[in-house]
């Protein structure tokens, strides 16, 4: 199965002050104010959400095409993408931006100052698929995620246009965008995902009730955090699910990103939406065990064991035959 997956790259550098921002603040002279924290740490995580999926799929042996704007600062991200199976050729290479960054400062109390460049982001406006989809042969699905919202709408139309199956997971970006916005990105898609409270807020921004949603889509996938996913399709009953056995949350970043990883490796493996969702819900359990959106790893024998543990040895019978390309 082709698949290309059309979103954001970006680096994330987060940083620990141990003093309390409140203690440095002068409420009677914000409007002049100047401040530096010391800070004890930094660390630089890689991210975005089309660089976490692509590398989910490339731990499942899968190889995405990553279509994606960065900056010449992308040379180390690239090599480490590449050597966990990704296809980085058709990631734009800005001339005069630097890759999106997130930069954030967190004290003790969990306050935090940030900031986030778009920066090369903003140039997937530019990025045609068409001579993507020449090199690497007809897709089987455009996964459109958050990223420059004129990049979003653009690969959407040309999705449309050209007769790719598109999937809408504008995520991050509802916040941002108006109703006209959002239903041209998510009428006609294949699969549309969300997490829950995302589903209500399209419902709301929309227009549309749930129902008129799941008309306008194949699939309506649904995220619902600790209590696992709920599967849509018009005239079927729904797939409900738990989420995968005996997890140790630590950090939930990313966590939506190797869901859909892991979804999109099943329906490229051939299996059915059930077994999708399980493999996505496994994958996503390492990345809430990890500190970082890509630093997760394991063996066939180990996610094999955790599909068994969570839904049985029958999943785990036919998701087996597929990991065998993992080294």
């Amino acid at each position: 199965m082709s698949l290309l997956i059309a979103g954001s790259i970006a680096t994330d550098h987060l940083m620990s002050f141990q003093g309390k921002f409140a203690d440095s603040l002068v409420v009677e002279q914000l409007d002049k104010i100047s401040l530096s924290f010391l800070v004890d740490d930094l660390e630089i995580r890689r991210g975005g959400v089309a660089a976490n999926m692509c590398f989910g799929l490339g731990q499942l042996g899968l190889r995405p095409v990553l279509v994606g704007a960065a900056g010449e600062d992308f040379a180390d991200y690239r090599s480490w993408l590449e050597r966990h199976g990704v296809n980085c050729s058709h990631v734009r290479i800005s001339d005069t931006r630097h890759t999106a960054r997130f930069v954030c400062t967190t004290d003790p109390t969990g306050a935090q100052i940030a900031s986030f460049y778009p920066g090369a982001m903003s140039e997937a406006r530019l990025i045609e698929l068409g001579p993507v989809v020449d090199r690497v042969g007809q897709p089987d699905y455009v996964l459109i995620g958050a990223d420059d919202p004129d990049g979003m709408l653009r690969h959407t139309d040309e999705c449309r246009q050209r007769g790719y199956p598109f999937i809408a997971d504008p995520s991050q970006q509802l916040a941002f965008s108006d109703g006209e916005l959002i239903r041209k990105l998510i009428d006609g898609a294949a699969i549309l995902f969300s997490n829950e409270y995302e589903s209500h807020m399209i419902e709301q921004k929309t227009g549309w009730s749930a129902a008129e949603v799941l008309d306008r889509v194949g699939v309506q996938v649904t995220t619902l955090g600790k209590d696992g996913v709920r599967v849509q399709r018009l005239g079927e009953a729904d797939i409900v699910l738990p989420a995968a056995s005996g997890v140790t949350a630590v950090e939930p970043t990313g966590v939506g990103d190797a869901f859909r990883s892991g979804f999109l490796a099943a329906l490229a493996w051939g299996l059915g939406l059930e077994r999708a969702a399980q493999v996505g819900c496994v994958l996503a359990a390492y990345v809430v065990e990890t500190v970082g959106t890509q630093e997760y790893s394991f063996t066939p024998a180990q996610f094999l064991a955790r599909v068994e543990l969570s839904y049985g040895r029958e999943a785990a019978d036919e998701v087996e035959p597929h990991l065998k390309s993992i080294s």
